[in-house]
């Protein structure tokens, strides 16, 4: 496989693609064929390599982050966004 990310080129928009589906792939939720080709890029990618690595080791940190609760004036305003867009919507 050629540089990927080197210019604009098809394998530049491979990467974009693998890494718009990272979440998906690192979640199990990605088709089969679609984990094989994904796979299959990233074995000939060094940049995508560093990517997937890099962001493993983001996942991996903010595992390690404590669980803190909402601010209650944050959560107030959050529901209050919500409700505003729920009450736009038109019914069925």
């Amino acid at each position: 496989m050629s540089e990927c990310g080197s210019g604009s080129t098809p394998s530049e928009i491979e990467c974009r693609e693998i890494a718009d589906l990272l979440g998906d792939y690192f979640d199990g939720t990605l088709p089969k064929r679609t984990v094989e080709l994904l796979e299959w890029h990233i074995d000939g990618c060094a940049p995508c390599i560093a990517f997937i690595n890099t962001y493993r080791s983001t996942i991996a940190a903010t595992r390690k982050l404590p669980s803190s609760g909402m601010p209650p004036e944050l959560k107030k305003r959050l529901l209050q966004v919500l409700r505003a867009q729920r009450s736009e919507q038109p019914r069925a």
